[in-house]
């Protein structure tokens, strides 16, 4: 599988995908990885792997050489909770960084409504009832992750994180400062 390269326009443009119904945001705010990561349930490892590989980019802000912090928006999250519940349910990651292309390509603006469906193999985006029921009564649905549902969980989190400030540093930069400090 080849890597796609995306412009700053580019990137703009798929988040039209991730409008309705989100908190809006300051352009140049946004959560560093390791809160990104906290909030999404992944390591920061996972978080830095994502980006590298175009899976899931930090809107806000992309890295920029060594030493620079990638920002988050409230989407990216979501999208990142959205990629380490189909992992947690067994899909390839070759088959998320499909599915994750096919939602932007899609162009649907309110994901509060979508139902992200798989088989075990597949991912299916349903935007109704009528479509979930469709997929279910021919077989192939096996299991279902209400967009909405994972949205507000990752409001929730972001505001607990917020209300209990914790310290930040990301795991590279926790292990540099030990190292200093011995």
């Amino acid at each position: 599988m080849s890597e796609l390269s995306r412009s700053d326009a580019d990137r703009y443009d798929l988040q039209l995908l991730f409008t309705d119904g989100l908190p809006e945001m300051d352009a140049n705010s946004g959560y560093r990885g390791a809160v990104a990561a906290r909030a999404a349930g992944i390591s920061y490892r996972q978080l830095d792997y994502w980006a590298r590989t175009e899976l899931v980019e930090p809107t806000v802000r992309g890295a920029a050489g060594s030493g620079s912090q990638r920002l988050y928006g409230f989407r990216d999250i979501l999208v990142l909770k959205l990629v380490k519940r189909l992992l947690d349910t067994g899909i390839s990651l070759q088959q998320i960084r499909v599915a994750v292309n096919q939602l932007r390509e899609a162009g649907i603006n309110d994901l509060a409504q979508t139902t992200l469906m798989s088989d075990g193999a597949s991912v299916y985006l349903c935007t109704s009832n009528d479509e979930v029921i469709d997929l279910v009564s021919r077989g192939q649905g096996v299991f279902g992750i209400a967009v909405g549902k994972v949205l507000r969980e990752v409001e929730s989190t972001l505001v607990e994180i917020d209300s209990h400030p914790v310290d930040t540093l990301d795991e590279l930069a926790a292990r540099r400062q030990t190292r200093k400090i011995s």
